[in-house]
């Protein structure tokens, strides 16, 4: 988690969300970087890995050696790292005024515990809001992109670590990954104003810039938004 720079007069809580390698952490950098160079505070963040639980349970969860966890330990493990991740990071650096950025979200699991492990949906909804006590994104940025291109980033990147894999959902078979992308899809058809959908097969820097300028608006849209709040309260 990286935090610096001056506190905008709003927060501003952006997701990053796709399947594997699709490049969200390389646009959670750049946006970064942007951010903090026009004097915004920013926190970087990922799920699973942060908060206090955060990083063991990263261990558990991603290292290709605990393959044969049971689908619904995997899905508790998720949430319990994702209930500490909201009260130690995510809403201290909001009611701060920050910008949170964060690489994987609640609708991680609802696509890869609810239809990838095939879960019960209701079940991981529920469990969604427990954890995260209601708190969505202002924004969540779909990067996208097709399954087996996406898998073969990801392996590579893998392969060109260090020491200890993270490849354990890479592992999974493409059919699996199938469904992450297709719920991944339907989320964002279901929610339009808070997803925006981005083709991850081109350029870094092209789709960065696109990036930048969608969070530069909704960073402006609040205080719009707060102004009209007060005339209408007033009147």
């Amino acid at each position: 988690m990286k935090k610096t720079g001056r506190a905008p007069r709003r927060p501003l809580f952006v997701s990053f969300e796709g399947g594997e390698g699709v490049g969200k952490t390389t646009q959670i950098r750049l946006l970064a970087e942007r951010l903090r160079a026009q004097g915004y505070a920013v926190t970087e963040t990922r799920e699973p890995g942060g908060g206090s639980l955060g990083k063991p349970i990263r261990k558990l969860l991603l290292d290709s050696r605990t393959r044969g966890l049971d689908p619904m330990a995997e899905l508790m493990l998720m949430e319990a790292q994702r209930a500490q991740h909201v009260r130690d990071v995510i809403r201290p650096a909001l009611d701060a005024g920050q910008v949170v950025l964060t690489d994987r979200y609640a609708d991680s699991t609802t696509a890869y515990q609810g239809a990838g492990r095939g879960l019960d949906k209701a079940l991981v909804a529920s469990l969604n809001r427990a954890a995260t006590g209601g708190l969505e994104p202002d924004l969540t940025l779909l990067l996208d992109l097709p399954v087996e291109a996406g898998l073969r980033r990801a392996r590579a990147r893998n392969a060109d670590g260090p020491g200890d894999k993270e490849g354990r959902f890479e592992a999974e078979a493409v059919a699996f990954h199938d469904r992450v992308r297709k719920t991944f899809r339907a989320l964002a058809r279901s929610a339009p104003r808070r997803f925006h959908v981005l083709r991850s097969d081109r350029p870094a820097e092209v789709i960065a810039a696109e990036v930048g300028e969608l969070v530069e608006k909704r960073l402006a849209a609040p205080a719009r938004r707060a102004r009209n709040d007060r005339r209408g309260a007033r009147s």
